[in-house]
């Protein structure tokens, strides 16, 4: 089997100051650094990195400052999206190496890694928490998957387009999700639809298209299925999704990997040197 290209998805980083914690107890720099060492020493190591919005907390130039140092010891190439948490203009400033679909507006990207095309939407609303693809994002898309309609493309963005369970952040999920369907239903080289926003690993399919959202780096979303609690978060095992994708007919195969960061016992062998099992 050829080895597969390896993209990873970290996502929900909320970035603070230096010296601020988010939620006034959640290190969320201290939880980055951790996330890029492992990154950097993963192996084999992944061709690309997305980041899907949520980069600072509130929006600041200090956090996004702050942001970009930390990114700095990111060994591998990468991209990002805003999410609602960012400030659109000063996210622009931050990425302005990024070749960006519009010179203002929303900060679509078109990335190749071949043969796979990756494409990052940006459905950031300035004010608002919920998430929206406009009209010129969602002609750009159809332009983009057009344009490339034969080789298979990975989707991007920061709200899910689908609903969790979890009440109050499906609230704030993508409000036109019928429109991206509408748009994938005409490109079967579409392979995956990656969220992020609600900092937890959920899996389902959308518009027959294996969907994702992406855990995060720092802390998880409660996973209150019931709304008996107030909106809360839990800190959980941190980890990132790895997005395997292997070579084949009809544009190939994807396969997501939930990876925890950290330093773990192991590996252990299942065998001994005769080939016993152990």
């Amino acid at each position: 089997m050829t080895a597969p290209i390896l993209i990873a998805q970290i996502s929900d980083l909320h970035i603070k100051r230096p010296g601020e914690r988010a939620y006034e107890m959640v290190d969320t720099a201290a939880a980055l650094e951790r996330c890029i060492a492992h990154l950097n020493g993963f192996r084999p190591r992944p061709a690309f990195v997305v980041i899907t919005g949520d980069l600072v907390d509130r929006g600041l130039e200090e956090e996004y400052a702050h942001l970009l140092r930390l990114l700095a010891r990111l060994e591998l190439p990468f991209a990002a999206i805003p999410g609602n948490h960012d400030q659109r203009e000063l996210f622009r400033q931050a990425f302005s190496n990024q070749a960006f679909a519009s010179r203002s507006g929303p900060a679509n990207l078109a990335v190749q890694i071949a043969p796979l095309v990756l494409l990052l939407l940006d459905s950031s609303v300035p004010g608002k928490d919920y998430g929206e693809l406009d009209s010129a994002t969602l002609r750009w898309l159809d332009g983009e998957l057009a344009a490339a309609a034969d080789r298979p493309a990975l989707l991007f963005l920061h709200h899910p387009p689908f609903a969790t369970g979890i009440a109050h952040m499906d609230r704030q999920n993508l409000r036109n999700a019928p429109q991206l369907a509408a748009v994938v239903d005409h490109h079967p080289q579409v392979r995956l639809i990656a969220a992020g926003h609600v900092h937890r690993a959920v899996t389902t399919s959308f518009a027959g298209v294996a969907a994702s959202i992406c855990p995060a780096p720092n802390h998880a979303v409660d996973l209150d299925l019931a709304a008996e609690r107030p909106p809360s978060l839990r800190v959980e095992p941190p980890a990132f999704h790895l997005h395997a994708w292997f070579a084949g007919d009809d544009f190939g195969r994807l396969v997501t990997h939930f990876v925890p960061i950290g330093e773990f016992p192991g590996p252990f062998p299942f065998f001994d040197g005769e080939g016993r099992l152990l």
